[in-house]
């Protein structure tokens, strides 16, 4: 799997942008601010529908403008697909696949798979637990429709639930209509909890070999799905916390206050790892991550390296770069010399100057 072409028009700070990009590794290079990240951010874009930054489409498109178009070439198979984005102000945003508009996002999962990596992501052990649900979201939602249907709807109904609790405050006779949202909840909720339970299993017997090779065998590491609830629990713990929803106007239990947590020697990493012991560990989970995807999709995925290489020491570094052999891997960074030092096969290198995008050197 990978990326032939990329298009953009009005996309944050470039008003037009044709770039091709090789079956290997791209290296985007530039100082900071000039709009690297931007043509990474709307390559994940291209594959979820969502920024890695989460930001909104309005302010993705550029400033004057009221619409911005994203157009992939993705090659999978040695078969080709066009994904078009239509981003407006003022609208939901459009999805089209080799010209047919979708109406569900779901239906674009599967075509590309996209893992991207930041230095935010070295954080992810020391961070709440949001940001740990979040890493588990966004890969269940690419590997698994089904995980996706009913993240979703899990969510629509837990919205609507607490909104009815805020209501209930004001008008009590409303209570009564909870139990036919506490039924959605308990629908989706138990498969998403079962569905994350197969997911750190299987990540957990890759992370292993990766954080005990990049440790020089000193270390073990174990990851544990922290569930808010289990399956068995579930009805019987939402019905016991349903005073307390009612007083603090919001849904206690379910798989929305779930985490994962990392055991390094038998040590919760969490609250007792040093930095640099953390910092390892989230290099070992998203290692891991491209892995998994490896084997679950009998495919490569496409990886979006976010000057990460910046913020790591040689031997992190040296892992990293052997990981990425056989990926595509589109990297920004402010400088190139490690990676013409690694003796890695480099395909292109593009320089980013204010939003205007060079080809350097091919290789």
């Amino acid at each position: 799997m990978y990326i032939h072409l990329l298009e953009l028009s009005n996309y944050r700070n470039y008003k037009q942008l044709s770039i091709e990009f090789s079956k290997g590794i791209t290296i985007l290079y530039g100082d900071n601010a000039q709009g690297k990240t931007n043509i990474l951010e709307a390559i994940y874009l291209s594959g979820t529908t969502k920024s890695h930054r989460g930001t909104k489409d309005k302010d993705i498109i550029q400033f004057g403008k009221d619409e911005s178009h994203i157009r992939v070439h993705v090659m999978k198979h040695e078969v080709g697909h066009r994904i078009d984005i239509h981003l407006r102000k003022n609208k939901s945003k459009g999805v089209a696949i080799n010209g047919q508009s979708i109406k569900k996002s779901g239906e674009l999962f599967g075509i590309s798979h996209m893992i991207f990596f930041s230095p935010e992501d070295l954080s992810i052990i020391k961070n709440g637990p949001s940001e740990r649900r979040k890493f588990m979201n966004l890969e269940l939602c690419q590997l698994n429709k089904i995980y996706h249907y009913n993240y979703v709807n899990y969510n629509k109904a837990l919205n609507q639930r607490n909104t009815l609790l805020k209501q209930i405050f004001y008008k009590p006779d409303l209570k009564d209509t909870l139990d036919m949202w506490d039924l959605y909840l308990l629908e989706y909720g138990k498969n998403i909890i079962e569905q994350r339970e197969s997911f750190i299993k299987e990540l957990n017997e890759i992370v292993k070999k990766i954080h005990f090779h990049l440790t020089g065998e000193k270390e073990s590491i174990e990851i544990g799905y922290e569930k808010n609830v289990s399956i068995e629990e579930y009805e019987k713990q939402m019905l016991l916390k349903r005073d307390m929803d009612l007083k603090y106007q919001t849904t206690q239990v379910g798989p929305h206050r779930d985490d994962i947590c990392f055991y390094i020697n038998g040590i919760d990493v969490r609250k007792f790892g040093s930095q640099g012991q953390q910092r390892t560990a989230a290099l070992s989970l998203k290692l891991a991550e491209i892995e998994l995807v490896k084997k679950m999709i009998h495919d490569t995925p496409i990886l979006l390296l976010d000057d990460v290489m910046s913020e790591l020491d040689s031997n992190r570094k040296a892992y990293l770069l052997d990981s990425i052999k056989d990926v595509q891997t589109i990297v920004t960074c402010t400088g190139y010399d490690d990676f013409i030092k690694s003796r890695l096969r480099i395909d292109q290198i593009y320089k980013v100057t204010n939003g205007n995008v060079e080809l350097l050197k091919t290789f």
